[in-house]
């Protein structure tokens, strides 16, 4: 088992609405931190406020090969089934196994204790800076600021 990912703790500044900056970010969503050549990866709040209540998770298995692109899982809310594409590629070192007992926490706390899951990367492509994912909400939202 490896250890507990190192997330920072969410602060006051970074509400459903903010965009913390230390994170990266894709066109799908979903955020990465990498710490030591490992990605720890999980849905923006962006994603967590338009899915809803999250009810089902499909995360990758411990062990797997993920590529950059490529599907791999899905997260279900009341609503909707979404997607989980791979920010990066590499080896699946852990998933969360707080949210085998409750999915909810991926909307309750997007960027905390509802991450998704750990990867040991090989390649990374296409990761967004804070602005450029703030950017592209803004014009998903239809906002043209």
């Amino acid at each position: 088992m490896t250890s507990a990912p190192r997330l920072r703790r969410e602060s006051a500044e970074e509400t459903a609405t903010s965009i913390p900056r230390h994170l990266r970010y894709t066109w799908d969503h979903q955020w990465l931190v990498v710490d030591e050549g490992n990605a720890t990866v999980g849905i923006t709040a962006f994603a967590a406020k338009a899915l809803g209540d999250v009810v089902d998770l499909r995360l990758p298995a411990v062990g797997s090969w993920v590529e950059a692109g490529d599907n791999c899982g899905h997260i279900e809310s009341r609503t909707a089934v979404s997607g989980l594409y791979a920010p990066a590629s590499g080896r699946v070192l852990e998933v969360n196994p707080v949210l085998a007992g409750d999915p909810g926490v991926v909307k309750a706390a997007p960027y905390t204790g509802g991450w998704l899951f750990r990867l040991r990367v090989e390649n990374i492509t296409g990761a967004l800076t804070p602005e450029a994912y703030a950017a592209h909400c803004a014009h998903t939202q239809g906002d043209r600021r």
